[in-house]
């Protein structure tokens, strides 16, 4: 965090033997355009040292224990202390290099009273709000979502139903958005309560997925007549738009599993167990529709060659 004052302890380059020196972290170094140099701290430092723990064979790059004591002296009236620790990977001479910037390294962070002893996080507890906004987005981009395509794809050519289709797959649609909006809310509300921490990937895949649903929803009150000469180019603007999102949606649900660190959770077997069932019921569907549009397909080249006629009931009947 720019404007720390640091101890650091690494393996002297030469001797090999613990060194502890003191840095001060300005925004020159966070921007990596010099390097981090020792420097005396602007604070009342009284003393410190390092030890390190785990035998005499130990050392840092087998997983050796170091702990650092100091002790400086507080101004008057203040009893706080704002404390950070991490752990680096490497050191160039007596450089250290950044840190990893993954959550709980940017986590690191307590205040702490030593009138009082007791200590806070700066950061408050989010595993709920992650939870809700996994859970919503799981259900609608990953589940609702495919769901009302695989509606207008295979129940459509269903006479029977007659328009009923479309609005099942318009509702659950536009459903699966709303549901996404608000986990799509919550992602961002969590990036506020989370200065620091940013899943780069994980944002713009959910950028990219809320914007497509967007684009998708306004699309319906933009829909053209069936006669219309544009209809043809709004389909497959739809098609096109629709199975983007919906396999987006898919990887950016995976990718959310990975970033909440639940990559062997229940969760994510039970969101695999209902997607692959989804994929079950399209595989069957789409299995179901070749065979009727081969079977129609017959039926139509032998009653262009004058082997089947139509009665007046649309039955067909052997002539020859």
């Amino acid at each position: 965090m720019t404007g720390t004052r640091a101890l650091i302890a690494f393996p002297d380059p030469n001797s090999g033997q613990i060194v502890l020196l003191p840095y001060i972290l300005d925004p020159t170094v966070k921007l990596q355009k010099s390097p981090l140099l020792s420097r005396p701290l602007d604070i009342h430092l009284l003393s410190s040292t390092a030890a390190m723990y785990g035998g005499k064979l130990a050392t840092v790059h087998n997983g050796a224990a170091i702990q650092i004591y100091a002790s400086i002296k507080l101004k008057p009236n203040k009893t706080k202390i704002h404390l950070v620790w991490n752990r680096g990977l490497y050191v160039q001479g007596y450089s250290p290099t950044i840190h990893p910037t993954t959550s709980s390294d940017l986590s690191s962070i307590a205040t702490i009273d030593v009138l009082s002893g007791s200590s806070a996080s700066q950061h408050p507890d989010l595993t709920a709000l992650r939870v809700i906004h996994g859970t919503l987005n799981a259900i609608s981009w990953g589940l609702l979502l495919p769901m009302g395509a695989i509606t207008a794809r295979y129940l459509r050519h269903i006479q029977a139903l007659g328009t009923t289709w479309f609005y099942a797959h318009a509702g659950m649609q536009l459903f699966a958005f709303t549901l996404g909006t608000a986990g799509f809310a919550l992602g961002i509300r969590l990036g506020q309560l989370s200065p620091g921490v940013e899943y780069r990937l994980h944002r713009k895949l959910g950028i990219a997925v809320f914007c497509l649903g967007a684009l998708q929803t306004l699309a319906l009150f933009f829909r053209p007549n069936a006669r219309n000469k544009f209809r043809k180019y709004w389909k497959s603007y739809h098609h096109f738009v629709g199975y983007s999102c919906v396999v987006l949606g898919f990887v950016n649900v995976f990718q959310g599993f990975e970033v909440m660190g639940a990559s062997r959770s229940y969760a994510k077997l039970c969101y695999c167990l209902g997607l692959s069932t989804l994929i079950g019921v399209c595989i069957a569907l789409e299995v179901n529709s070749w065979v009727v549009f081969c079977r129609k397909s017959k039926e139509e080249k032998l009653r262009r060659e004058g082997l089947i006629g139509v009665s007046d009931k649309g039955s067909s009947a052997i002539l020859h």
